[in-house]
């Protein structure tokens, strides 16, 4: 009787060790190196955005046995599950009479979930480099990007009133073409070149520990005030309703038990640096998204243990 209920208890904690844990402890390596030399954060960021995530999405969507049908599951969760989310923001934001300000800031960090260095971290270790279930994880990433980079900056620039400045142009980010040259290759069954496929491997296989670093580098260096209670919301929201949203919305897109499971994990990830980092610039409750960041992120080492645990047994 003992052994039995101890079996999903030391599941769980095998989990956390072997996932959750390597990528606590990449985060942590980023943390220590920034606090020691402060890394200049802005050039990691660009390496990020401009290098790393668009050759991984370039080369795992060309490398995965993608179908169409496949992309616009994917696409219709993510728009399903960021429609859930947003009125859920809105509901919580109006009941709890948020400032204009805030609640835009609250949408945005319970929207903006981190698909980048952490989800594709914990997808990767996960599914054991499942080439299914991270083509799954990248096309949640670049859609979360776009969203990102259009809903993002478009719902600041009107509550500020002014023009997009400093930010990436919606049409000139990399991501967005990586990820139409990719499906391109993939549809029509193109080979490409060893000499670009070579060095876009390096680029897509550097990317994780490259991002989780860049992730402590950034989280170490948040700045934090009090009104902790709408910091929890978020959490509350990011970490729990959004994977209950997600089960609720996965039976009805009828995919296999891979694509579910991974669609199930990305909806679970912490808030994105992102969110943070558009507050900060627009000068919009730059404290709050701070704090949903760094704070769902340290409580996600939990969740997403629980949330990838839950992922085996419901989605079999």
């Amino acid at each position: 009787m003992d052994q039995t209920k101890g079996v999903p208890l030391m599941e769980i904690f095998n989990i956390f060790l072997n996932i959750i844990v390597p990528i606590l402890i990449l985060i942590g390596i980023g943390a220590f190196l920034h606090f020691k030399f402060q890394l200049d954060l802005n050039t990691l960021a660009k390496i990020n955005i401009y290098y790393l995530v668009p050759g991984l999405i370039f080369i795992r969507l060309y490398e995965t046995d993608l179908a169409w049908d496949l992309f616009f599951k994917v696409l219709a969760f993510f728009i399903f599950l960021s429609i859930s989310l947003y009125f859920v923001s809105n509901i919580i934001s109006r009941l709890f009479s948020f400032s204009k300000g805030l609640r835009i800031a609250f949408s945005h960090s319970t929207l903006f979930y981190n698909s980048g260095n952490y989800g594709i971290s914990v997808n990767d270790l996960a599914f054991r480099q499942d080439p299914v279930a991270m083509g799954v994880q990248v096309l949640v990433l670049t859609f979360q990007n776009l969203l990102v980079y259009s809903y993002g900056i478009i719902s600041l620039d009107k509550l500020n009133k002014t023009k997009i400045k400093n930010t990436v142009p919606y049409f000139k980010m990399p991501i967005l073409y990586a990820m139409f040259f990719g499906l391109l290759l993939n549809a029509f069954n193109l080979e490409l070149p060893q000499f670009i496929y070579i060095p876009g491997s390096y680029i897509a296989d550097a990317l994780i520990a490259v991002a989780l670093l860049t992730l402590g580098a950034q989280v170490v260096q948040l700045n934090f005030t009090k009104n902790m209670f709408t910091v929890y919301l978020s959490v509350a929201v990011r970490l729990i309703i959004s994977p209950l949203t997600a089960f609720i919305i996965i039976p009805f897109l009828h995919v296999d038990v891979i694509t579910a499971q991974a669609l199930f994990i990305a909806s679970a990830v912490p808030s994105s640096v992102n969110s943070a980092i558009i507050a900060q610039e627009y000068e919009n409750e730059a404290a709050f998204a701070a704090q949903a960041v760094f704070v769902s992120t340290i409580f996600s080492a939990l969740s997403i243990t629980i949330v990838i645990f839950l992922s085996r047994i419901l989605f079999t």
